[in-house]
């Protein structure tokens, strides 16, 4: 049985090389699972055409009551690459969310005594997924 000393809820995920609709699609997934700072309406916008823009948002990862369905495969129009740092446990359980809608590959790690970051290449499922 988990406790809630045994996991940090919050990760913080941000989003880069990618559209303001990719990162929107990402952000989706991610609220249909757990609670944010980034509110339904709250959609990507580019600061400055042209320019790299950097998405972030932190969600509440907790202990679910009863699983939900998975959201099934979510098309990018790119490949997206996010950085997620929180507690072990909820880096692991953000990172399934994301498994479940795309297809996810570990960049890398940097694991602290409490914590980890972890960069994720997110791409669309395609037909074999």
């Amino acid at each position: 049985m988990i406790s809630t000393h045994d996991f940090a809820p919050e990760v913080v995920v941000t989003l880069s090389g990618c559209s303001k609709e990719d990162a929107g699609a990402v952000f989706e997934v991610l609220r249909r699972n757990f609670a944010s700072d980034r509110a339904a309406d709250d959609v990507p916008q580019e600061v400055v055409e042209g320019h790299p823009t950097v998405w972030t948002g932190t969600f509440e990862v907790a202990p679910p009551a009863s699983p939900g369905p998975p959201p099934g495969a979510v098309p990018l129009h790119a490949a997206v690459t996010a950085e997620v740092q929180g507690g072990y446990w909820a880096v692991d359980r953000l990172r399934e969310a994301l498994d479940s809608a795309f297809r996810v590959t570990d960049e890398g790690m940097a694991a602290g005594d409490q914590e980890k970051d972890v960069q994720l290449r997110l791409e669309s499922r395609g037909a074999e997924g």
